[in-house]
């Protein structure tokens, strides 16, 4: 990943809320530069949802429809079942 995209994604990950923030950018540090770019892109696109969505999501009281988006949000919420 080169400094200027992380950068973009990085400023992309920054919410209104502290506790999106950090479970975006977790995504973004650790897994990120892991994962092929069909997930990048997915990543990306998720990033432009709105922000009481994303909690939801996150937080397991709903679920997002796209299966990549899905995949992403199941991998952040196990982050510390691992």
């Amino acid at each position: 990943m080169s400094t200027d995209e992380a950068g973009r994604l990085r400023w992309r990950c920054r919410r209104g809320m502290r506790e999106l923030d950090q479970l975006l950018g977790w995504y973004l540090e650790t897994r990120y530069s892991n994962v092929d770019n069909a997930a990048k892109i997915a990543f990306s696109t998720l990033l432009d949802q709105q922000d009481p969505d994303l909690w939801n999501w996150l937080n397991g009281r709903s679920t997002p429809e796209n299966p990549q988006w899905r995949q992403i949000v199941d991998e952040i919420r196990s982050r510390d079942r691992v």
